[in-house]
């Protein structure tokens, strides 16, 4: 736990596909040692980000054991394993944590909400079956995890803390409680760790600058924070993860090939993007070449 606890720079990372519209193993194992140089100190499979919502459990549950089978010895390995399923995210966790994961990531039923004591439920047994980051997104479940929530499980055993992205605020109460905190919001998480005392960030920016944020979450450079406020605003002008696949495809860090719904930013947008990333050091970008890149480039599997 202690060991979960420490990690401040945690990268959402991105699953990317063939030209079949498979996993590229290859493509991932390149984009996470990456992360590993540049000092991140675990990544979450198959989160938001990491589009687990278009994988199969099959899919889901091979990326994980791949990553631990690689990199367990060099990162903190969160396999997303949540559901608003109760007994399908107690199973997934179950061969996660059989494939050697560290933890989990664990987010409240969404669509089919329950009431209180049923989300109270849901988290308690996943709880039991290992180490869990607890995930409030309320833009997507449609639900807040309020503090009455997140303080009814908050001594279970097997609770880390909770990625949370209601803002500061929520974080500093938390944090001041002794409830461990990992900001949800790129955007925040500079305040969030310099001025509010977070645990660190979950990040999705750092699938493409790692080592800035990196930087973000070690020093206290507010000249820093400001300079990729741009940035951080651009990833998110769609919903996530459009905006950082397009990214990585602008970069070549990955192969321009989408799972739909899923399909590349505008020629607009993905000039504000490049005038953005221009602006950066290209050492301290992900891939090898920065390109526009027309909308002909881009693939669509299902």
């Amino acid at each position: 736990m202690k060991r979960l606890k420490s990690a401040s720079l945690i990268t959402a990372i991105k699953t990317p596909y063939n030209q079949d519209g498979d996993i590229d193993l290859a493509t991932y194992d390149t984009l996470v040692e990456q992360q590993i140089s540049a000092g991140v100190d675990g990544i979450i499979v198959g989160g938001t980000t990491g589009e687990g919502h278009l994988l199969n459990w099959e899919e889901h549950l091979m990326l994980i054991a791949h990553s631990v089978h690689k990199y367990s010895d060099k990162l903190i390995i969160v396999g997303n394993t949540g559901s608003n399923n109760t007994r399908e995210a107690v199973n997934a966790t179950q061969k996660g944590f059989a494939s050697g994961m560290d933890a989990a990531l664990q987010i409240n039923p969404y669509y089919g909400r329950t009431s209180t004591a049923g989300v109270i439920d849901h988290f308690n047994r996943a709880l039991d079956v290992g180490p869990a980051f607890i995930y409030n997104v309320p833009g997507r479940t449609g639900q807040d995890l309020t503090p009455d929530i997140i303080e009814a499980i908050a001594s279970h055993q097997n609770f880390i803390g909770v990625k949370e992205c209601a803002g500061n605020e929520r974080i500093d109460y938390y944090e001041k409680q002794g409830i461990a905190c990992w900001s949800g919001n790129d955007d925040e998480c500079f305040d969030g760790r310099h001025k509010f005392n977070s645990h660190g960030v979950i990040s999705v920016t750092s699938n493409i600058i790692p080592g800035l944020m990196r930087k973000l979450m070690d020093d206290n450079n507010p000249e820093l924070n400001q300079e990729l406020q741009g940035l951080m605003g651009w990833l998110f002008c769609e919903p996530n993860p459009i905006a950082i696949n397009t990214a990585l495809m602008m970069t070549n860090a990955v192969e321009k090939i989408f799972r739909v719904p899923y399909r590349a930013l505008t020629l607009e947008q993905r000039q504000q993007g490049f005038d953005l990333l221009s602006k950066l050091n290209q050492q301290d970008i992900i891939g090898n070449k920065l390109e526009l890149l027309s909308d002909n480039d881009f693939i669509y599997k299902v």
